[in-house]
């Protein structure tokens, strides 16, 4: 299975955060999985500035030049995308976010009705499945984790996906593994 690694930890010193991230690429490995990390930090990501040249300009294709179009295709051609991040001030780091934005291309700008939810239609057959590993930095409580998790199902759903699970950094990176290999 090819399995993306998008990682949203903006600081580099974290020798817990990055051992953690390691031992987890080992793991899945281990199970005859491709894996790609792609660490957020070390791009040069623009904001998404709403333009829709990415619908109009250049159908599919961001009109900034910044590093997101890799991510993009990485993203669009794995079978299972981990979005890695910690948590700051309630949310998902603003490396992770600003990726997300930028990942609109992805979709048509046409819009169909999902469940009673006018959604844009899709640009590609298939889409990756997507999980959430989120490290608590101390002061992330259930609550916190159950509010961001609900926002990324949103995220996923918006972009013809499923949020398969939210894990945390607490969690052996076995069951982390474990939840990702059946898929």
């Amino acid at each position: 299975m090819q399995i993306l690694i998008l990682d949203g930890q903006r600081d580099a010193d974290s020798e817990a955060y990055a051992s953690y991230i390691t031992d987890l690429k080992s793991a899945l490995a281990s199970h005859g999985n491709d894996i790609q990390i792609i660490s957020l930090r070390n791009k040069k990501i623009k904001y998404c500035t709403g333009c829709w040249g990415c619908w109009v300009k250049m159908p599919g294709l961001c009109v900034a030049n910044d590093d997101t179009h890799e991510v993009r295709r990485e993203y669009i051609n794995s079978d299972f995308v981990l979005m890695v991040s910690p948590v700051i001030m309630g949310f998902t780091s603003a490396l992770l976010k600003m990726t997300q934005d930028k990942l609109i291309p992805l979709v048509h700008p046409y819009i169909t009705l999902v469940n009673n939810e006018c959604h844009h239609e899709p640009r590609y057959p298939k889409y990756p499945l997507l999980g959430l590993l989120l490290n608590r930095n101390g002061d992330a409580d259930a609550e916190d984790i159950e509010i961001i998790s609900d926002i990324q199902k949103r995220f996923a759903l918006n972009l013809k996906s499923e949020l398969r699970f939210t894990m945390t950094m607490d969690q052996p990176v076995k069951e982390v593994c474990d939840a990702i290999n059946p898929i």
